[in-house]
Parts: C-alpha cells; structure tokens; sequence
C-alpha cells in the first residue's frame, strides 16, 4: 500500500516571479511616473467638464495631498479615510497617504449611515477625505447626524467620544464646521517641507501596514482587514502579466475601488503598464458606453449584471467600441458588432479580500485545455493545502474540504482581532471556501462552505451549476441556493433574471442544464425574478441568505 499524496501544493518560489518592481505604494507610484511621466495616466468626465491627469500629475497631487496630511499630524501607520467614487482625488489621496506613511482606510460610498458609522469606528481614521455628494446622498449630513459635533467644531478641534481618533475631515464639495473645503485642506501643506515628505516616504518598508480594506459584509458587519504594502503592491504588479496589458491598455472602470479587487485589477493593469484609467464615478450604462467610445477603451471591467445592463442600453447599437482588446469573447462587449478580438480573459482565478484578491489564477493566454474548468494554480509564494473541515487535518490530493491559504499577500490581520485567531498554527489563512486540488495543481473552487448544497446524500456546488447556466442564450443572471427540503435534505433551486423578451421557462433551463451536468446536479426548481427582487452588496454580491428566504416564500405558495 502507497501513502496518497497530502493536499499540500505550492507556488514557485517568489524569488523567480519576473516583472515585479518597488514592494510599497511610494516606490510603486515613483516607479510607474519615472517610467511613463508625461504620459496620460488617468481621465474623468463631469458634465462639460473633463480632467486628465499624466503620471507626473498624479505624482506631484499624491504629494500634495502628504504635505497636507503631513500637516494634520498624520504618520507612519496613521489612518486615513477615504470615502469616494473613482476619481483622481481617489487616487491622490490613496498614494498620498502612503507617501505620508499613513495607512489609507477605503471606505465604501454604498455605505448607508449605520455601515458608515460602523466603517469610522472600526477604522479609527485621524482623517477623512471625503466626496460629499454621491448619488442622493449627503456625506456631509449624514456625518453631523452621527456626531453633531462635527458641524460646530472647527478643523482638528473634534474631541468626540463616539468618533475619538478623528479630527480633519476634507471634502469635495465643501461642507460646515469641522468639514473644510479640500482646497483649504490642500493648502495645510504650504508649510510643509518637500524634504520631510520624501524622508517619511523613504521609512515606510514593504512590511509596514499598507491599506485597510474592508469585506463587502453580505453577511455580516464588514470586517476590517488590514494589509501590509507587500501584499497590495505584488498585485498591482501582477495584473500587467496576468491581462497581458501593454502601453495601449486604457481601462474603463466604473467598480468601486474601495474593493480591493477592483482596485488591483484597474489600477495594476492599467497604471503598471503605462496605460490610461477612464474613471466613471458610479455606474451608468449609457453613459459608461460613450465614455468607452469617446476615449477609445481598450480594456473594460465590470460585474455580469453591469454587462447585462450594457447590452440593453439605448445606446448599445449606436456606438463605436472597436478599439476594446481586452474583454472576453464571451461577454456583451466581446460580442458588440464593431468589436474584434482574440484576447483571453484571465479569470480562471481564485482569491479573497484577506489575500488582496488573487491567489491562484491562469494568466491571459493560457489555453482552455489547460485550464479545463478549473480556477487556476497557486501564484508565486503562496501555499496551500485542504483541510478537513471537521478535524482541520489535510485531507489526500482529489479529496474535496476547505481551501487554506498563506504566502506573501496574505493580510496582517483583522482589525481588533488577534492574529493566532484569524490563522491556524502554521499561519495559514482557513478561507471557509470548499474545494481541490488536482494532480496538476489546479485548484477546483466550489464556493462557500456553507453554499455547498448537500441533496439526496451528494454535495453539489453551486458555483459550478451557475456556470453552465449562465452560459444559456437569454440568461442575465443566476444563482443557484439549496432549501430545506423533507426527503432530499436539501432542493436545488436555480434563480433565474431573464433578459428582455428571452423566451426562457423552467423546463428550457433544466433541458439545457441536463445536457451539461450529471443528473444529481440538474436543478429541481429554476425561479424567474426580476432584478429587482434580488438584494446586492455595494461589490455587486447577491445575499445568498435573503435570497434564499425570497425561495422559500415563492416556493409556499404554489399549489401543493
């Protein structure tokens, strides 16, 4: 008898990755600017109003937003918050924190007051720079009704017990008391010596506490997850290889990048190839095409309810999206009628915020036999292995339980949690995701533990049927949940949001699952709702929770 091999399977060792550069968000701005200085690094339309930024600009903003943070006392580990859509000042104020050596809290403008009350809490910001306005929503009002304080002290002056560490908040858009326009905030920084900024930014180390993210809290409070500059500049670095960017890359970008994966994949692959960041502030599908025509969009990332609502915008027939490369031949735009091309997207990919996005992936290009329904192999660094969710013992190579993870972009840890609790003795990283690994090292993702559907005696991962479903001519979204059920312990129920006119039922769903999956695996039941029905999270996340009570009340009311 032969010992089976352990579920234990690494990446190549980090010090043969190729491409990298600086390990921290100062060096890897610095880098970027020497590299492409004058060239156009970002542009954003307001109304009548466009800004255009190049890599110099970019730099010299970055640094003018240290010297004012330098001013209000901010340094090294410092939190500051930053509570805004995609713009420039977004990414001043980002790598303006780091070359103050601060650490820079992102901070979702999908927050309602109570999230947002939670977000300031939890963070502990000395700073917040801030949007006022977003939508219909008034930052400024809704931080004086969570600390009426706000509205009377003057700038630095706050001494609140419900928010103890803040004391300057900048706003684009102005505001009152406290609130100081952010060019009053800009100008704290006349005093402040160049010299001191480089000298701080020269102490920070990859090590240091880089970003505070936060999970997107579909079900739960977001948890603060705190990553050292490492972490998020390796991948930063990584998306250029990853996408196959090249100079020409200008990417469109609605995605919040207060999500770290927006933030990696955008940024990384646009920034650290020398391209262009088209910056929409929030999602609007008619206007998110004619931005992409009129600024020539290479590139273009966005969620598959944000595809869905592109290919039914007024507009999708009367623009020009032939310069588009890099999108996959599969989505809307892939298909658009004045769109060409063979590019490979690169999301045969695994990761979690605690990991600062992706931790196994298949680069653009790879071929499909290759990758053959798997979401890729464990990047350089990273090691992992699967546990036995029960015991926490390594189960044999093929075996199926959760995915645990450690290497080099691993977090430093939750906020006000210690380390030992968030990993297990040997430092790696227990996802609460199920799946495996094959004898090539390519990892199976299953989805959540807790998602695993357990029916008539077999597990079935959801992930795996909404793949195929989605894929049905017609479908515009899909997720597929298990529900209490008398016999079977639990029913598979795909939930289905149909596109316009598709002439989709429940019996078309299953015949074209049927073909594709082994019987056990076939939904019982196929729902049609609208979107509407469906509760998302500010990362495009549908409550698995709620939709699974929204089943089960559709399901009690069918005649028996």
């Amino acid at each position: 008898m032969t010992d089976q091999p352990l579920s234990i399977v690494a990446g190549p060792p980090l010090s043969e990755e190729q491409g990298l550069g600086a390990l921290t968000l100062s060096g890897w701005l610095r880098e970027v600017m020497a590299r492409s200085g004058p060239a156009e690094a970002l542009v954003m339309h307001e109304g009548d109003s466009i800004t255009r930024w190049t890599y110099d600009d970019l730099w010299a903003r970055a640094n003018e937003v240290a010297r004012a943070l330098i001013a209000c006392g901010v340094g090294k580990g410092t939190r500051v918050g930053i509570l805004m859509t995609n713009r420039p000042e977004f990414l001043a104020a980002v790598f303006g924190t780091a070359l103050a050596g601060g650490v820079a809290a992102t901070l979702s403008t999908f927050s309602t007051p109570a999230e947002l009350d939670h977000l300031l809490q939890s963070s502990a910001c000395h700073v917040l720079l801030m949007e006022r306005t977003v939508l219909k929503k008034d930052f400024a009002a809704i931080l004086t009704d969570l600390e009426p304080g706000i509205s009377m002290a003057s700038p630095g002056a706050l001494a609140s017990p419900h928010f103890p560490f803040l004391r300057h908040i900048a706003s684009l858009g102005g505001g009152e008391g406290m609130i100081e326009p952010w060019d009053a905030f800009l100008r704290r920084g006349d005093s402040v010596d160049q010299a001191l900024v480089d000298a701080t930014a020269a102490t920070v180390t990859p090590a240091d506490p880089g970003v505070l993210f936060f999970s997107s809290g579909s079900t739960a409070k977001p948890k603060g997850i705190l990553s050292m500059h490492r972490g998020v500049t390796l991948q930063l670095w990584r998306w250029k290889r990853f996408l196959a960017a090249k100079e020409d890359a200008r990417a469109w970008s609605a995605n919040g990048f207060f999500w770290s994966g927006n933030f990696a994949m955008a940024i990384g692959g646009a920034l650290s190839s020398g391209g262009s960041l088209i910056l929409q502030a929030t999602f609007q599908p008619e206007e998110a095409l004619t931005l992409m025509a009129r600024e020539r969009a290479t590139m273009a990332f966005a969620w598959p309810h944000q595809w869905a609502q592109l290919e039914g915008a007024a507009n999708w027939n009367d623009v020009d999206l032939s310069a588009l490369h890099y999108v996959g031949q599969h989505t809307p735009l892939g298909r658009h009628p004045t769109v060409s091309t063979d590019w490979q997207e690169p999301m045969a990919a695994y990761g979690n915020t605690e990991t600062f996005t992706i931790s196994t992936i298949f680069d653009s290009g790879t071929p499909d036999e290759q990758i053959a329904g798997t979401h890729g192999i464990p990047l350089p660094g990273n090691i992992f292995k699967i546990l036995d969710p029960l015991t926490g013992t390594v189960v044999p190579l093929g075996e199926r339980g959760e995915i645990a993870v450690k290497g080099p972009t691993l977090m430093l840890g939750y906020i006000d949690v210690p380390l030992d609790e968030s990993v297990d003795a040997d430092g790696f990283f227990h996802t609460g995701d199920g799946g495996w690994f094959d004898a090539e090292g390519r990892l199976h993702w299953e989805g959540r533990l807790n998602d695993i559907i357990k029916t008539g005696g077999a597990n079935v991962s959801p992930i795996e049927i909404d793949t195929v479903i989605k894929s049905c001519p017609g479908v515009k979204v899909t997720q597929t949940v298990g529900v209490p059920h008398e016999t079977l312990g639990e029913l598979v129920v795909t939930c289905i949001v149909s596109h316009v006119g598709a002439p989709l039922d429940e019996d078309a769903i299953r015949a074209y699952a049927k073909a594709q999956l082994a019987s056990y695996k076939v939904p019982r039941r196929v729902l049609f709702f609208s979107e509407d029905d469906l509760s998302l999270t500010g990362s495009a996340k549908i409550k698995t929770a709620d939709l699974k009570a929204l089943v089960v009340k559709q399901l009690s009311t069918e005649p028996a």
